[in-house]
């Protein structure tokens, strides 16, 4: 038998893009503590193309609001980033749920992108799991985020065809929850979710697919369809 190891994977390699310093580097040293390598950090859009550019991370984490408007200077450098690098995954962070700016996230193409409020930056644990997720081509969505883009939405009529529980489900889906996951919320069968997913992508017309993944990124191209 060999006595040769298999070769430890390469850490996370992260550019981090974010106007205010002490947040910069407190994310910097979470991530670093937890096994990330952070290869850059940048306080506005352009530099943060530039560093998308030069390292080719795995995955940006991106505030949306940064200089010289504090509009949505970060998502838009973001939005520029992924053209230029198309299998780069962003993360989004915001201080608010600003629904235009959740859309606009979703046009990037739901693989490889996420969207939190930056106080769940103070779960440790919780965020950098989302980071890990994300690098790795999954949909994180802050569940308020998710909340308000379907509240927003419910009086558009293929919305309005779902029933509550139906709605419950669609929006734990758009959290990214397993069939499992969602029964054990919901205190019911996995046979009683899988019954709801199907009847959600009928009554909303979408292509029926047996994998997950498929699942949330057609609910969610739905939810950045509406206006």
């Amino acid at each position: 038998m060999s006595d040769s190891k298999i070769p430890s994977k390469d850490p996370l390699r992260v550019v981090i893009a974010e106007d205010s310093g002490l947040l910069r580097e407190g994310l910097a040293r979470l991530l670093a503590d937890a096994d990330l390598k952070v290869v850059a950090k940048v306080g506005d859009g352009p530099d943060l193309i530039s560093a998308a550019e030069k390292h080719r991370p795995d995955i940006a984490v991106v505030d949306v609001r940064m200089p010289p408007g504090y509009r949505d200077e970060g998502l838009q450098a973001a939005i520029e980033a992924r053209r230029r690098i198309p299998d780069l995954t962003v993360l989004v962070l915001s201080q608010y749920v600003e629904e235009r700016y959740g859309t606009e996230l979703l046009e990037l193409g739901v693989a490889g992108v996420g969207y939190l409020l930056k106080d769940r930056v103070a779960d440790v644990s919780d965020f950098v799991a989302a980071v890990r997720d994300v690098a790795s081509g999954g949909t994180v969505l802050d569940p308020e985020v998710v909340s308000q883009l379907l509240s927003r939405r419910r009086r558009d009529r293929r919305l309005a065809v779902l029933t509550p529980r139906e709605r419950e489900v669609l929006s734990l889906i758009a959290e990214g929850r397993s069939n499992h996951a969602i029964a054990r919320t919901l205190y019911v069968t996995e046979g009683a979710v899988e019954k709801h997913v199907k009847n959600i992508f009928g009554k909303l017309g979408l292509a029926q697919t047996g994998d997950d993944h498929r699942r949330v990124l057609a609910v969610l191209t739905y939810l950045s369809s509406c206006s």
